[in-house]
């Protein structure tokens, strides 16, 4: 063991009523056959890693503690959200799903990876060093840097993911929101490439204004007044009847199934009281609101509503699928699959309270990258 494979890594520990986040020493055993260590160079900050991060954590209750190099952030946890954590109670945990970095030792069978760069999933990247097998590694082309390759699991995968569930359920298009996000775009450039219709949901001018400029066709602001009408009319163009949605809580995925009532109805020739045969499907993602899902009575009966993740997809999809789904992010990741950042921070800048506010308000176009090698 040498001591280059000793390093800081981002923890999360929830104790009862109270979380803490700090950074730890590890230290890594040498990688055995079929596994590499990686010097973690970028690891990006996504929605998905922020419900292991902070969890049900008040981030109001935020009290900053530790030192410069080595800060601590501790934070209450309400009583009535202590049950959807109750599993890792007094558990340090690592966070982060993914990163990319440089391969600085192989096991057996690993060693044609030594010094090139990789993208990683697997949890636990939040680290400046990270053990890997090699059916967790992406290997990129020379010339890619880890920032280039750090988002290359999450986003991309599941904007493919949510095409390859279009095709393989019978539909013909799709409807996003929170849609000018990183995945969002990455998801317009997918469907532009590969012809596929595709009503993006927006929920500012500025939003629509960065979707227009990379070719999107339909763009529907949620803020217009005229937002229902622009809304059916888009899907009675393109005839989406499925949806992937980001925001989850309040009423949009009611209003999205019921403006597809309308636009199936446009061509009806007989009525039925129990609405259109046209079957409606919004799969929700993500969490942005964390309200209940709001269903009004105007959507018919012909629809359906469920909760979609890129692990089980992944799972159900096939090592065909799953690895030409793989081969074209690590083709395409300076052009479909580019990831834009908002800032690059340190692990502890990570743990300062101000810039942990800031990532976990989880705005629409910005995302932040943790850089583990950095200082400060």
């Amino acid at each position: 063991m040498t001591a280059s494979t000793k390093g800081l890594e981002l923890r999360s520990l929830v104790s009862d009523g109270k979380l803490e986040l700090s950074l730890a020493d590890v230290e890594l055993s040498p990688p055995g056959p079929g596994e590499v260590i990686v010097r973690i160079e970028a690891a990006p900050i996504n929605p998905s890693d922020l419900g292991l991060l902070t969890g049900p954590a008040d981030l109001a209750t935020l009290e900053q503690g530790g030192t410069a190099d080595r800060p601590v952030l501790t934070a209450s946890i309400p009583e009535q959200r202590m049950p959807m954590v109750r599993a890792r109670l007094n558990e340090s945990m690592p966070v982060g799903n993914e990163g990319a970095g440089t391969v600085i030792a192989a096991g057996d069978g690993a060693e044609d990876l030594v010094g090139k760069m990789v993208a990683v999933i697997g949890g636990g990247m939040y680290t400046q060093y990270r053990k890997a097998r090699l059916t967790d590694l992406l290997p990129f082309p020379d010339g890619i840097t880890a920032r280039e390759g750090a988002s290359a699991f999450v986003n991309p995968l599941t904007a493919l993911a949510m095409v390859e569930t279009m095709r393989a359920e019978g539909y013909t298009a799709l409807v996003h929101t929170a849609a000018a996000s990183n995945l969002g775009q990455m998801l317009n450039r997918i469907c532009i490439a590969d012809g596929v219709s595709l009503v993006n949901i927006v929920r500012s001018a500025e939003q629509a204004k960065i979707l227009h400029d990379i070719g999107a066709k339909y763009v529907v602001d949620s803020t217009s007044e005229n937002f229902r009408d622009e809304l059916v009319d888009a899907l009675a163009e393109t005839g989406a009847t499925l949806a992937f949605d980001a925001i989850g809580g309040g009423k949009l995925a009611g209003q999205i199934l019921a403006a597809m009532e309308v636009a199936a109805n446009r061509n009806a020739t007989t009525y039925s009281r129990y609405g259109s045969n046209t079957h409606k499907q919004v799969y929700i993602y993500g969490r942005l609101d964390l309200g209940p899902t709001l269903i009004g009575p105007d959507v018919g009966f012909a629809w359906g509503v469920g909760g979609f993740l890129l692990t089980p997809f992944l799972m159900k999809a096939g090592a065909e699928v799953v690895g030409r789904m793989r081969a074209r992010v690590a083709a395409e990741i300076r052009t479909t699959f580019a990831s834009h950042y908002t800032a690059e921070i340190s692990l502890a800048e990570a743990l300062d309270k101000d810039i942990l506010l800031a990532y976990s308000a989880k705005k629409t176009g910005e995302k932040y990258l943790i850089v583990p090698t950095a200082s400060g």
